[in-house]
């Protein structure tokens, strides 16, 4: 099926939605939640002739953008890891992640910016000129933050190294603070 249409209505609505990033400080970076981002694009969707709905299947989300003139449509689907998030019990962190894949899927579907690029830091953070600081590649590590699960999976793969080792390794890459540390040694003892 030829999708002329849906597309030339997304490029249309691209043209007019603003960048949304009027959110919420996150762990070290800055986002959209999902209910601003749904009454901002809303108006605009409906302007042109398009809705869109995210539907859970087992374990992941699917996402379809539809033009409601010539039924034309769009979809992506993408799995939603399970992780215990700290402070919540096992539906507030499934809630949780759903959510946090709804926002994404939803932004990258529509092509919008609902939140900041911390990658992007790199080109944009002007040098400090009274004192060298450490290489721009460093991201700060936060708990619970969207490196956290990958750096408790290298810390479980890794527990042999031990801990100084570990967190050497870990700071070629990250900013870690004394929480962190601290927070990192309880796997460490898992």
């Amino acid at each position: 099926m030829e999708k002329k249409n849906i597309y030339k209505a997304l490029a249309d609505f691209q043209q007019e939605v603003p960048v949304l990033l009027k959110g919420t400080d996150g762990y070290g970076y800055k986002y959209v939640q999902l209910e601003h981002i749904i009454t901002q694009i809303n108006p605009l969707l409906k302007k042109h002739n398009l809705g869109f709905t995210q539907l859970i299947e087992g374990e992941g989300l699917t996402t379809i953008l539809f033009h409601t003139k010539s039924g034309e449509s769009v979809q992506s689907a993408s799995s939603i890891p399970h992780c215990d998030m700290k402070g919540m019990n096992a539906y507030q962190s499934a809630g949780a992640g759903i959510t946090y894949y709804r926002r994404y899927a939803l932004s990258s579907m529509l092509g919008i910016i609902a939140d900041s690029d911390t990658d992007a830091k790199v080109y944009t953070k002007k040098p400090k000129k009274s004192a060298p600081e450490k290489p721009a590649e460093h991201w700060v590590l936060d708990i619970g933050d969207e490196k956290w699960d990958g750096i408790l999976g290298y810390i479980a793969q890794n527990k042999n190294l031990g801990m100084p080792k570990i967190v050497e390794n870990l700071e070629a890459r990250y900013k870690i603070n004394a929480v962190v540390k601290k927070e990192m040694t309880k796997y460490i003892s898992l």
